[in-house]
């Protein structure tokens, strides 16, 4: 972008009115802009539909106090299917939160991919894509990471409200009690106990999770339709010497690689989304049988909390649900990323 505002297109000083090439270049960036916002939200929000159950079976496993209360995800299913309070009402209770957040996790991470990409040939324009090739692997990863920890940000509070609601609950009157809250009622409660900077308690976890995840995460979707362009039909278009970025991949290719991308993203950090589960719901796992309140507890770093996990239950401990993870971000996955591709290909 940089590249093209010279000394040439710039506007003089004495004349404040925009040159006709930088308002393009500002509308551009808004309809990408928009684009990245619309598509990712509606992604987003069709892949947690997908995996909201799953989710919650994760978050019970992670939080579960020891000895555990489930023998396995299968258990924490039976379980859920049993509740008194109805199955669907059990696995999606939460949900409102993830949407929202959904929306917001995915729409900020391809918008800041883009963002970070154009930055990225900005400061170092000897990068391939100055010239109208594509970004090289490692660039594209670097971009992910940096999207990734942009996205972390908004994704705190939104995860702190889902896994209180998703806490599994008991027959404790205090558990009761819980079973009533709502996303307005958690929030509420968190400001008034720990103020504005109470939402973002496990932001390391976050970070670590979505900083290392979303460069595996995008790494592994473009590395993965890399390999598949190469053995191809659509490799004759690179034979032929053409440098310029590739054709649309069809939609088998974008599923593929999204699902890979999904098992990367969760498999890679998933002890830090751990960790900040249990920080997250530590309160709930403290609280009284019979006010209904939260017991008074120190709260511990991320690191501490990883270190008890640690002692309690050893690496099984902090990969708690990380089968049923990997095993519902492939197909959610596979649908965020083929979803926004075709929106962007069919609206142009």
């Amino acid at each position: 972008m940089a590249s093209t505002l010279t000394k040439d297109h710039a506007p003089h000083l004495g004349n404040p009115t925009p040159t006709p090439d930088v308002v393009s270049i500002v509308e551009d960036q808004g309809i990408e802009a928009f684009k990245d916002i619309a598509f990712g939200s509606v992604a987003g929000i069709t892949g947690k539909i997908i995996e909201h159950p799953f989710d919650t079976v994760k978050v019970r496993l992670q939080s579960q106090p020891y000895p555990p209360i489930y023998s396995g995800p299968l258990d924490c299913f039976r379980q859920s299917l049993l509740s008194p309070e109805g199955a669907l009402r059990s696995l999606y209770r939460g949900v409102s939160a993830p949407l929202f957040g959904a929306a917001i996790e995915t729409s900020s991470l391809f918008f800041s991919y883009r963002i970070a990409q154009s930055a990225l040939q900005t400061a170092m324009p000897t990068l391939p894509q100055q010239k109208g090739e594509p970004l090289p692997l490692r660039a594209l990863v670097a971009c992910g990471a940096i999207s990734g920890a942009v996205t972390s940000l908004l994704l705190t509070p939104i995860e702190l409200v889902k896994c209180k609601m998703q806490y599994p609950v008991s027959n404790t009157p205090g558990a009761a009690a819980l079973k009533q809250r709502g996303p307005i009622s958690i929030i509420a409660s968190v400001f008034r106990q720990h103020g504005l900077v109470g939402f973002w308690r496990g932001q390391l976890g976050t970070l670590i999770r979505e900083t290392g995840g979303s460069a595996a995460w995008f790494g592994s979707y473009e590395g993965v339709l890399i390999a598949l362009r190469r053995d191809s039909s659509s490799s004759t278009y690179a034979s032929a010497g053409n440098k310029k970025a590739p054709p649309p991949s069809p939609l088998h290719h974008q599923l593929l690689a999204g699902a890979s991308a999904g098992v990367a993203y969760n498999f890679a950090f998933f002890p830090a989304d751990t960790i900040k589960a249990r920080m997250q719901t530590e309160e709930l796992s403290s609280t009284s049988s019979t006010a209904g309140t939260s017991t008074k507890k120190q709260h511990t770093t991320f690191w501490q909390t990883g270190m008890d996990l640690w002692k309690q239950q050893g690496l099984k401990g902090l990969y708690r649900g990380c089968g049923i993870t990997v095993a519902r971000s492939a197909p959610s996955s596979a649908v965020i990323f083929a979803i926004n591709a075709e929106l962007r290909k069919w609206v142009g």
